[in-house]
């Protein structure tokens, strides 16, 4: 997949220019995870691509993020900021161990770069507004399959290309509305809410992920890439277990349920002597020992609670019984009479509180070191290690590395960056 080509544009002398020089690491970094080595062109924004990528960089890959000229619109997505005040907290969070390169797309200079830069790449990963790479010249099933055979294109959408409303824009909250997800998540005389964290979004992002490695164990085995179609749509879709398969089986349309289980009980949120605490007694035998530790065995053999069905017919007075108890004890002693008993229990936590318990810290979920603070990585293999996590970069910090790298000399790096082609004049 690497090509060299001579290109002359107007803004400076001819250049050999490698596509896959671009990737100054890649070729010499080892031991920074299985993917070491894999080279990943990053044309994402917002969410979902960013995530998609900055997980593969975790797992050793090198990846190029090209931001435009006003820069990828999460990094004004504050307060917090950081970096200076150049990008939020909440782009931060989506783009670490990346390279980050600016062009200006709308260029035809720019795409002039763009081109070496997908000669050189493994795997692309795009949710440009459907079209636009077609516009540009790169569609993939027509022009970058056949002229990159090897390459495994990662399309991120919200609802499709095809289809009733394929071409649509998607974001988060709207395919949690469409999706369904949203009219399942609250509580029955309340509005339908929103999920606290943009999960289509995240749940898009590690589809996705599986579906580049997926595509890369093939290759493996065909020598050709394919194109991984992922739309925000068939993410939410994929979260609706178990309503989905309720509805499936009974035809009976789920209900918003609160913080109850819409087939366990209990399995839900009461209130402590000093905060709110989420208790789940999924089985007979879990529910025996929580009335125990409870101080009122009784329930366990009373025929209103005697299984999950009868306590699922009777959820209203069982919940009263349960919640004069719970209302007796603090949280953590609570908890740990609970985990001794084998009932899944829990203080319901603040984000401050759960990055700073000594579990999260013991399994590296938060790192607070000189060189990183944020949240670790989540996928831990036994024998391959990660790559450790770096701060993201100001829009364009590597642009002229990786040109003087493909083979742009300085002074026609100075002509692209004069004509605007790298985001200032």
């Amino acid at each position: 997949m690497t090509t060299t080509d001579i290109i002359g544009d107007g803004l400076g002398d001819d250049v050999a220019v490698s596509g896959a020089a671009a990737w100054r690491r890649a070729a010499t970094t080892t031991d920074l995870g299985v993917l070491s080595g894999v080279r990943v062109l990053d044309l994402s924004r917002v969410l979902a691509g960013p995530y998609t990528a900055q997980i593969l960089a975790d797992h050793g890959a090198e990846v190029i993020k090209v931001e435009g000229p006003a820069g990828d619109e999460t990094r004004g997505w504050g307060p917090p900021f950081e970096d200076d005040g150049n990008s939020s907290a909440y782009y931060q969070g989506l783009n670490r161990s990346k390279e980050n390169i600016c062009l200006d797309l709308r260029s035809p200079h720019g795409r002039d770069v763009l081109a070496q830069l997908l000669s050189g790449a493994d795997v692309v990963i795009e949710n440009f507004k459907a079209g636009t790479m077609s516009r540009w010249g790169f569609d993939y099933e027509t022009v970058l399959a056949d002229r990159h055979p090897r390459m495994i294109y990662c399309r991120i959408t919200g609802f499709g290309v095809d289809g009733p409303m394929g071409g649509l824009p998607g974001y988060d909250a709207v395919l949690q509305s469409f999706g369904g997800l949203m009219s399942v998540n609250g509580y029955p005389d309340g509005n339908p809410l929103r999920v606290g964290v943009p999960i289509v979004d995240v749940m898009a992002a590690n589809l996705a992920v599986s579906g580049i490695l997926l595509a890369m164990l093939e290759r493996e085995r065909s020598g050709r890439g394919q194109l991984v179609d992922m739309t925000l749509l068939d993410s939410v879709i994929s979260l609706l277990h178990p309503h989905a398969a309720n509805w499936i089986s009974g035809g009976v349309t789920p209900k918003r349920t609160g913080d109850f289980h819409p087939t366990v009980v209990p399995y839900q949120v009461f209130a402590a002597r000093d905060g709110d605490f989420f208790v789940s007694a999924a089985n007979d035998r879990q529910f025996r020992s929580l009335v125990e530790v409870l101080g009122v065995p009784q329930l366990a053999d009373d025929a209103r609670f005697l299984t999950n069905g009868d306590r699922s017919r009777h959820r209203v007075e069982l919940a009263t019984l349960l919640q004069e108890q719970i209302a007796l004890h603090d949280r953590a002693d609570l908890a740990r009479r609970l985990e001794q008993a084998g009932v899944a229990a829990s203080s319901v936590n603040t984000v401050a509180e759960a990055l700073t318990s000594a579990q999260v810290r013991h399994r590296g979920l938060f790192v607070d070191s000189d060189e990183y603070r944020g949240v670790g990585i989540p996928i831990s293999l036994s024998r391959s290690g990660h790559r450790p996590p770096r701060t993201a970069v100001s829009r364009g910090a590597h642009t002229d590395e990786i040109l003087v790298a493909m083979g742009y000399d300085p002074e026609r790096v100075a002509s692209l960056r004069a004509a605007g082609v790298l985001g200032n004049r």
